[in-house]
């Protein structure tokens, strides 16, 4: 059913002072000039016809708005200044009125000044914009390379990693309607005959709550497919439907949700059985997320459920232990069990693995762990996604590609289970001071759950 504006919190802002405090938390560790830039708005085009702007994530924890082309500069010395466009007259008549620099900066509460005003900033420390190298051109150097960059790379990571009281409504608001448009999806799909009917009724809902989406939706009848961008599928009464979907708040912070459902309004005999296997290997990570605990120790336990599941099932033989060390879970279950979440939908992977593993760990070569995006030890005020998955994947099944894995898999068995492609359950998950907070909870999740969702319960 769908929700209502009265149920949510669609207009969450956070408080000038949340920014300021992050500002001041940055300009206490770093000893030299540091400027992070917006980014620039891209045609898509013709220059009066753009994409819509958001501006770099770096950036908007700072500020909180996507203003175009402003450049942020802290210096330890003197402070922040923010260095923006003045308005432009002749854009009141296609935008409409845009307050001044004065207005801005009592918004805002930074000091803001004409872009025309900018110094000469070569010798600062940036971040790589991703708008055609920004960054680059202003300071007249490759970014991100030198120490300084690296060092202000670090710092940013190290305050974005554990979510303030102002970051964490954030992600709250988006999580709830993120959890509307999963039911508001599940509820249209009798009525749906391509994938397509589905992805509007959760893109209504969610623009329906002044949000947008976090990420381009995946919508589809191939859940095989991990990140399939088409929707002309039609729908067919014995699918199942995968659909990873989540709403962006307007000062940039994701949620990110999978579920699955049957298109037909209840799960064959099959479905639901690895429906119940992915399901209990997600539960079961969820339930290990507590601070200190390594992340991926949560992927390993989730891997070791789904095998020791598809066992039970037939589909896998031989000892639960043995199949995951050798790494013939990743024959069905090939990425890894989620990343961080945050004002990117994938917090913070424009730095690579600098943000996802921690000091002294690097990226297994293994098929088990290869995709593994994220190796830290938790910690209280981070956010995760938890999202294991099977795959009927006809590339990962070839006798080239499984190799010695071969043995270890009834082909059929696995035929039995033909109606399934793909399964991905997914949750937003808070770690607490004593454990977790699932964000996300409110989407239904069970097989008998999402059936009454699909029935319009």
């Amino acid at each position: 059913m769908a929700s209502t504006q009265s149920d949510i919190p669609t207009a969450v802002r956070t408080p000038r002072a949340a920014f300021q405090a992050r500002r001041n938390r940055l300009l206490s560790r770093i000893e030299r000039r540091a400027v992070l830039l917006a980014g620039a708005p891209r045609a898509r085009n013709f220059p009066a016809n753009r994409f819509p702007f958001r501006a770099e994530s770096h950036f908007l924890y700072l500020i909180g708005d996507s203003i175009p082309d402003a450049v942020l500069v802290l210096d330890p010395q003197s402070g922040a200044v923010l260095y923006a466009h003045k308005p432009d007259p002749d854009d009141a008549i296609w935008h409409g009125p845009s307050p001044s620099l004065a207005e801005l900066s009592d918004s805002l509460g930074v000091s803001v000044r004409p872009l025309s005003e900018l110094p000469d900033l070569g010798d600062a420390d940036a971040l790589p914009t991703h708008d055609g190298g920004s960054a680059a051109r202003l300071l007249g150097r490759p970014v991100g390379d030198t120490l300084g960059d690296r060092q202000l790379a670090d710092v940013l990571i190290e305050l974005r990693l554990r979510h303030d009281e102002a970051a964490v409504a954030q992600l709250r608001a988006a999580a709830a309607v993120t959890v509307a448009a999963h039911r508001t999806g599940m509820a249209a799909t009798p009525g749906c005959r391509f994938e397509y009917h589905v992805r509007a009724a959760m893109e209504a809902e969610i623009m329906g709550h002044a949000m947008a989406c976090s990420y381009n939706p995946i919508v589809t009848v191939r859940g095989e497919i991990l990140h399939n961008e088409t929707y002309d599928n039609p729908i067919g009464d014995t699918d199942l439907i995968l659909a990873d979907v989540g709403a962006e708040t307007r000062e940039g912070w994701a949620g990110d949700v999978t579920r699955v459902w049957p298109a037909g309004g209840r799960f064959s005999s099959t479905q639901r059985a690895l429906y119940d296997v992915v399901l209990k290997a997600e539960r079961a990570a969820i339930d290990a997320v507590a601070p200190g605990v390594r992340y991926r120790d949560v992927h390993h336990i989730a891997g070791r459920e789904l095998i020791s599941g598809l066992c039970e099932l037939g589909i896998l033989r031989g000892d639960p232990d043995e199949l995951f060390h050798r790494g013939v879970g990743a024959v069905f279950f090939p990425h890894g069990v989620g990343h961080l979440l945050g004002l990117d939908v994938h917090d913070m992977e424009d730095l690579g693995d600098r943000a996802g593993y921690a000091a002294g760990r690097a990226r297994a070569t293994s098929a088990r762990d290869r995709y593994l995006r994220l190796d830290r030890d938790l910690q209280p005020g981070m956010a995760v996604t938890i999202e294991p998955g099977f795959y009927a994947i006809e590339g990962l099944l070839t006798p080239d590609a499984l190799g010695d894995r071969a043995d270890a898999i009834d082909r059929n068995v696995l035929k039995r289970f033909s109606d399934v492609r793909g399964i991905r359950i997914e949750d937003d998950v808070l770690v607490t001071q004593t454990g977790h907070e699932v964000l996300t909870d409110g989407a239904p999740k069970t097989s008998s759950e999402v059936e009454r969702a699909v029935a319009g319960g």
